[in-house]
């Protein structure tokens, strides 16, 4: 069964536009309209109560986010005032629904599933996720991914003209992590369904953002018409890509470390290894395999290439931070760590280094971000020159033209994390000293699915011939 994802960017906008516009303008005005009345104890009394059930829920809302540390920048405003206007609504059902004529109820009741409504509207449009109505209603309702196909039908594909590749769902099992993860994706192109048995390509472990599903790169990063370009023009030859789940449940920020909030990292670096080599004869080589993440990805990227050395030796940084992190240290080390600092110290990539000593054979690239009202171009450690290649024949990645798709801001508003700025010419230096090439690209924008996705699709040919596959006309 293949999914038809054609309808991503096409339909209507859920990130500017006429949609976000006129819901919020609907929940407004039905929200006026169940307060209106003209009774002065209805003033005096219920008004205020409404008011202040949504304020608390509002400081409720913030204090929750702020205590888990689940954002690197603050959200919006207009966030925590919809989250307002939703349990106001609700007060005003609840303590109006004996007095007012049925319209002013009617008001009331509809107020409600507006408000929430137009918080989700919000939500999406400061994570980014869903461009259009209909990418949300296919994610929604779990309309299959593009060239999506089962398990079960993969050995009728064997030996057959696939096209460009099959995504297939797996449900991998646990090798004692413990974690409890949703369904991630396999994508097999067209070079695995070659020969009579799946040959030992190599694999990249594609990992998302804080706020994730296994399906981000696919289904908010849009990579796969660009994966589909590559593989056509390379004779189906391209590595196995696994979107891994890295949280376990949409908001569980857990920097893929092991911690309170579940031993992720055991998750990516024993079962997804382990059953990917056992059920798609994948390469065992860690030379052959590399971490590509985004933001938090990012993070986990470099972290999971300088931790396990002995499981792959290639990463790419797309926008990540220093090291894992939820906030402050001391916030970090509550919070991902249940106090433990020892914890932190392992899972810190600086003090991994330091303590691992010489690398062999591991390269990092890393892209970086500056605020859009600083000069764009590279930054030290990295030189782009007039085809977009850097050191050692990186991809630089162009950013994406100011569009309608270029407006969610992937888990961020807007204003820059100060962990992400500069943290990539710090890792990168620090990982020289200990033998690790690495380059850093630097492009002046925002902090957008779509800067992941444009810098994973122009680092994808060097990353598919620095993994041992022949790529035509590399240079």
């Amino acid at each position: 069964m293949t999914g038809r994802g054609g309808n991503f960017h096409h339909g209507i906008s859920l990130l500017h536009g006429w949609l976000p516009q006129v819901v919020l303008f609907a929940t407004v005005f039905a929200l006026i309209v169940a307060l209106a009345r003209c009774k002065r104890n209805w003033w005096l009394f219920s008004v205020p109560v409404c008011v202040a059930l949504g304020v608390a829920a509002a400081w409720g809302a913030w204090l929750y986010m702020m205590d888990e540390g689940l954002a690197s920048d603050p959200a919006p405003m207009l966030l925590w005032v919809c989250i307002a206007m939703i349990a106001a609504a609700g007060g005003a059902f609840i303590v109006g629904w004996r007095s007012g004529p049925w319209w002013q109820q009617g008001a009331a009741l509809l107020a409600v599933p507006l408000a929430l409504v137009n918080a989700l509207i919000v939500l999406n449009q400061w994570v980014g996720y869903y461009p259009t109505a209909n990418a949300a209603w296919e994610a929604l309702t779990a309309e299959p991914l593009p060239h999506q196909t089962s398990l079960a039908s993969l050995a009728s594909l064997r030996n057959t003209n696939v096209g460009s590749g099959r995504i297939v769902p797996v449900d991998i099992p646990e090798s004692g992590s413990h974690f409890k993860h949703r369904e991630e994706y396999v994508y097999l192109p067209p070079a695995w369904f070659a020969g009579d048995k799946p040959p030992a390509l190599p694999v990249v472990m594609m990992i998302g953002g804080e706020f994730n599903t296994p399906a981000d790169w696919v289904r908010s990063g849009q990579i796969m018409p660009a994966v589909d370009d590559f593989v056509n023009g390379n004779n189906g030859q391209a590595p196995v890509l696994v979107f891994v789940d890295s949280g376990g449940s949409f908001n569980n920020d857990t920097e893929c470390v092991n911690g309170s909030r579940g031993d992720a990292a055991d998750h990516l670096t024993n079962d997804v290894p382990d059953y990917t080599k056992s059920a798609f004869g994948v390469s065992a080589d860690p030379a052959k395999w590399a971490a590509v993440g985004w933001s938090m990805g990012g993070t986990c990227a470099v972290d999971l290439a300088v931790m396990h050395p002995e499981l792959l030796h290639t990463f790419l940084d797309i926008a990540g931070d220093l090291g894992p992190t939820a906030g402050t240290k001391e916030q970090t080390i509550r919070r991902l760590y249940a106090g433990n600092a020892d914890t932190w110290a392992r899972f810190d990539p600086q003090t991994v280094m330091a303590e691992h000593g010489p690398y062999t054979d591991m390269v990092g690239v890393f892209d970086d971000l500056t605020p859009p009202q600083h000069q764009g171009g590279m930054r030290n450690g990295g030189n782009a020159n007039a085809n977009g290649y850097g050191n050692g024949g990186n991809f630089r990645p162009k950013q994406p033209a100011a569009d309608d798709d270029s407006v969610g801001l992937g888990g961020h508003d807007g204003v820059f994390d100060t962990g992400e700025l500069g943290a990539a010419n710090t890792l990168c230096e620090d990982g020289r000293r200990v033998g690790i090439e690495c380059t850093v690209h630097t492009a002046e924008g925002g902090h957008t699915w779509q800067f992941a996705s444009s810098a994973f699709t122009s680092t994808l040919p060097w990353l598919t011939a620095r993994l041992g596959l022949p790529v035509p006309n590399l240079s």
